[in-house]
């Protein structure tokens, strides 16, 4: 939640073989004659097998590959919506009372947390003269508090209706990526943790935004650096992630609206015990006392 301000988490409604490769090759070429060295013959073969190795190596998967990033919106749809099908959330649009206003589609973009606007905004600028258009002043006049003035009384209906337009649905995955996914992928890949660390990142973020105060991304991320290190610094991954979502625990439960921590106890917590660093499926956890499975 780039744009949204202090402490404004969401709503809880809802190439190993290339470089083993090049060990024996080396170790070989170590055990050989002096004049081994020298043989064009051997030279020619080392050049050969390292391209070969390197071409065929296969490429770090990263939670933006396509069939990662389909887990990653289920697995967050299960804790924001209590539902797998985080494509039926573009219409989704209520006000839990939890002080920022309506909360609405498949990341829930709220009134009062700037996020909703820039959406909106988004939505006037490739689709001018829409549905929402009309809303923008007061969504502008409403954000950063639980106010409905100017919204009430067809506000969520309008919604509604704009979420059956494809330009919509398009501008909230634009807004969804874009302050939310690709901030945390690109953090995720540059403390060297893979799929189940980067979706960590992402579960995070959506939370509890990344402004200043002591319970955004950033500071939950520098409160685990206290306790452990990331892989690109020369951290255990396994470890790394025990202390970030340890961080992330506390964070949560500075706040009442997010205190069940079970998002994280009986789903993240759960792919990190089994080993399973990349989210391959299958995967089973538990939200809320609901049980989900991906096969």
């Amino acid at each position: 939640m780039l744009n949204r301000p202090l402490n404004a988490p969401q709503s809880n409604r809802m190439g190993t073989g290339r470089k083993l490769t090049g060990i024996l090759l080396g170790l070989a070429v170590a055990a050989a004659p002096a004049t081994a060295y020298a043989s064009p013959l051997l030279e020619n073969h080392a050049t050969a097998t390292q391209y070969q190795n390197k071409v065929l190596a296969p490429a770090a998967t990263g939670l933006d590959d396509p069939a990662k990033k389909e887990i990653a919106m289920k697995i967050v749809s299960s804790a924001e919506n209590s539902s797998l099908d985080w494509k039926a959330q573009y219409k989704y649009i209520e006000d839990i009372d939890d002080g920022r206003g309506y909360t609405a589609g498949i990341i829930g973009f709220c009134s009062g947390t700037g996020d909703m606007v820039d959406l909106v905004e988004l939505y006037k600028t490739r689709k001018p003269g829409n549905v929402l258009q009309k809303y923008l002043p007061a969504l502008h006049d409403v954000d950063g508090s639980d106010s409905h003035a100017g919204l009430d009384p067809n506000y969520t209906k309008d919604w509604k209706t704009a979420a059956n337009d494809s330009v919509f649905k398009a501008a909230q995955d634009s807004e969804r990526d874009r302050v939310y996914f690709n901030p945390s992928v690109s953090q995720g890949k540059s403390d060297g943790v893979g799929v189940l660390g980067q979706f960590m990142y992402y579960d995070a973020i959506v939370m509890h935004g990344d402004g200043g105060d002591s319970t955004s991304f950033s500071n939950i991320r520098k409160r685990a650096l206290t306790k452990a290190k990331p892989p690109a610094q020369g951290g255990n991954e396994t470890t790394w992630l025990n202390a970030f979502l340890d961080a992330r625990v506390w964070a949560m439960k500075q706040e009442e609206a997010h205190s069940d921590t079970s998002r994280v106890d009986t789903a993240q917590r759960v792919f990190l015990r089994n080993g399973n660093l990349n989210l391959n499926t299958p995967l089973d956890w538990k939200v809320y006392g609901d049980s989900f499975h991906i096969s």
